[in-house]
């Protein structure tokens, strides 16, 4: 009889995600085992427990899921969780915190995609502005984003010191170009939005970060997706269903379109849903993050 699947949930945090527990469950497999409080030190001990107690063919039924709120703690748990394979003992470990990985990978694709139909421009031909980039789903879309060849500017709401930090350690730990800059009030967003090409909104939700006035001033602007979901959008004028839709209040001339955050939500989900299967159909241990999960969200865009 073939050994029901299992995934356990690693998360530093003192709970799991109820998101992440579902969307596991809706995947396909049978048993879910949440862990909290979990400490990188215990990552190997938790992981070797996991592989040793199923056998060559049971591991291929079971997975590691990482959860929590910090991206660096979440790939420095992933690593030590490959790490601590033993082959053939080797399960799949996919690492997704605070579903930021997933969230960005599908705005960054959605933006993409838009941006090749619409003006027939790639990434690596733009300026982007992520504004809520220094929260989780920011520098990940800040990191993708650069990976992917734009010139990309994280932007915090209170402080360039903080983003420019923020930029300077993740292009150290994933060879990006990213920089820092801060938008604090509509004087200072208005001079970011000047030469911007994309603006990525991650901000909190129910928060506007820019407002149609000062929407006027980027020029250049040829997509704008947010992923805020709660009114108000965090970009005004952009409908939480919008997928390539003119910008309302965008600068006259400019063709700018818009992406909403249920548009980019059904990707996130779709795309969440598939790199789960992923772990139950795969013969060989996959490693998963948001570099798995931005190829795959432009398969599904």
């Amino acid at each position: 009889m073939e050994k029901r699947s299992i995934l356990h949930m690693l998360d530093p945090m003192p709970h799991n995600s109820p998101f992440d527990i579902n969307m596991a469950m809706d995947a396909g497999f049978d048993v879910l085992m949440p862990y909290s409080n979990v400490k990188l030190d215990s990552v190997n001990g938790l992981t070797q427990d996991a592989i040793f107690s199923r056998g060559p063919a049971g591991v291929k039924r079971t997975g590691i899921f990482i959860g929590g709120r910090d991206l660096a703690l979440a790939m420095d748990m992933l690593n030590a969780s490959q790490r601590a394979m033993v082959p053939p003992f080797e399960v799949s470990v996919f690492a997704d915190p605070s579903g930021a990985f997933t969230t960005a990978a599908a705005l960054v694709a959605c933006v993409e995609k838009e941006l090749q139909n619409k003006h027939g421009k790639t990434l690596a031909d733009c300026k982007a502005l992520v504004f809520g980039g220094t929260g989780p789903v920011g520098i990940a879309t800040g990191v993708i984003a650069s990976l992917a060849g734009a010139q990309t500017a994280l932007v915090d709401h209170l402080s360039a010191e903080t983003a420019e930090d923020v930029a300077k350690a993740y292009n150290r730990r994933f060879s990006c170009h990213l920089t820092g800059a801060v938008g604090g009030n509509d004087a200072e967003k208005a001079v970011l939005l000047r030469d911007a090409d994309i603006i990525f909104c991650t901000a909190k939700a129910g928060i506007q970060v820019l407002n149609a006035a000062t929407l006027k001033a980027a020029l250049q602007l040829k997509v704008a997706g947010d992923v805020n979901a709660v009114p108000p959008a965090g970009i005004e004028g952009i409908k939480r269903n919008d997928f390539g839709v003119p910008l309302a209040h965008a600068a006259e001339g400019t063709g700018a379109v818009g992406v909403g955050a249920l548009a980019v939500g059904n990707v996130k989900y779709q795309l969440q849903n598939e790199m789960l299967r992923l772990m139950l159909e795969t013969d060989k241990p996959l490693y998963l993050d948001f570099r798995a999960a931005f190829t795959k969200a432009r398969e599904i865009v």
